[in-house]
């Protein structure tokens, strides 16, 4: 059989797929969204040479483009590197031939390259200040302010850095400094009016807080003098407990002479049991609150009552001093026999028929060892 008539004319076009067609269009500068180093690819490295073609401010001019397009889409980290890119080119030797220039052209270059300088590092101030590197923002801003002290951009934004920071004075100084340069720019105005109301509420915060502190300091002081007055000895330990909202206190804060509540510990030695009583006024005596304590729970025997228990309060000499349940705490602590240890209060409770026993053995144990 003969060979069939060959097909003349242009050969019909190869049907792609969608990922097909992708791929190809990622091979093209314009469409790529990954511009990969590795790829193999003549018109990619075309496009990228380009950036790299010119003068020094030329190329730096073409990144600042770039970190300028970045920023208005607000990609911050993308723009900072653009605007870092170009100071680098600035600071680099020449990225390509010195052309032959007209007299006068290399001073006109070099200014050029100042202004792309400046541009870059009050723009890459922007970028840390979107960032919150309030740090690097300030350094920006003073890389820029050495070039020009009359960049007002640089005073608003080192000013926006520091209120950040709350550093109050060198905000409204930068701010002030930029009034100086542009006295009707509306956008330092209204970042001066900021710091002010800042500068008020810390003030205002500082103000209550050293009010609190000498209100503090003079309650304290009431205390201390409440109890020399009383003849209470006080010992404070290596370790305190945590006793949260249980604390010494005067029905007067200001007045030593008002009536003194003092928390107290009760201890069930022989239990292994406690209680807190968390104000103990000096008026009170032990069995005003024994009288809800007693009975307790865990007192399976009824060796507990207030008939057949015993109450001992320990002395500054690691003693014992036998507390009667009807005295008012304030005759207890005018003895000066019971010590205030970490601010609160020790009493032993035993039933009455193992009192004997349990005090030698706290002799034997505890003495010497204070609680």
């Amino acid at each position: 059989m003969a060979d069939p008539t060959p097909v003349i004319g242009p050969e019909p076009p190869k049907k792609l797929s969608v990922d097909e067609v992708i791929a190809e269009l990622q091979r093209i500068p314009l469409f790529m969204t990954n511009a990969d180093a590795t790829v193999d690819n003549p018109e990619l490295e075309a496009f990228r040479a380009l950036a790299f073609e010119g003068s020094r401010a030329e190329v730096a001019s073409n990144f600042r483009e770039q970190g300028n397009e970045a920023a208005r889409a607000r990609q911050w980290l993308d723009a900072r590197e653009f605007y870092t890119k170009a100071l680098a080119t600035l600071k680099g030797p020449e990225t390509a031939e010195k052309r032959v220039v007209e007299e006068g052209e290399e001073e006109e270059v070099e200014i050029d390259e100042r202004a792309v300088e400046e541009a870059c590092w009050v723009n890459r101030a922007l970028c840390q200040l979107e960032l919150k590197n309030y740090r690097s923002c300030n350094a920006d801003c003073a890389e820029t302010l050495r070039m020009n002290p009359a960049n007002v951009k640089a005073w608003y934004r080192s000013a926006s850095a520091c209120l950040a920071l709350d550093k109050i004075p060198e905000a409204a100084d930068a701010c002030s400094r930029g009034l100086e340069v542009d006295g009707t720019n509306k956008a330092l105005r209204v970042l001066q009016g900021k710091i002010q109301a800042r500068k008020d509420y810390i003030t205002k915060v500082e103000a209550a807080r050293q009010e609190r502190e000498e209100k503090e300091a003079k309650e304290k002081a009431a205390i201390t003098e409440a109890l020399k007055t009383r003849n209470i000895p006080t010992r404070k330990t290596n370790s305190p407990p945590n006793m949260e909202d249980a604390i010494i206190k005067l029905a007067s804060p200001l007045d030593p002479t008002s009536t003194l509540s003092i928390p107290m510990l009760i201890l069930y030695p022989l239990a292994s049991q406690t209680d807190l009583i968390k104000s103990f006024e000096e008026t009170h005596s032990l069995l005003d609150h024994l009288s809800y304590l007693i009975p307790v729970p865990w007192d399976t025997n009824q060796e507990y009552t207030l008939d057949s228990i015993d109450i001992y309060m320990p002395t500054p000499s690691s003693g014992l001093i036998k507390a009667g349940k009807k005295l008012p705490l304030q005759k207890l602590l005018a003895s000066g026999k019971i010590e205030l240890v970490d601010d609160m209060l020790h009493a032993y409770i035993v039933p009455r028929a193992k009192a004997a026993g349990w005090i030698s053995d706290y002799k034997l144990t505890q003495g010497g060892r204070r609680p």
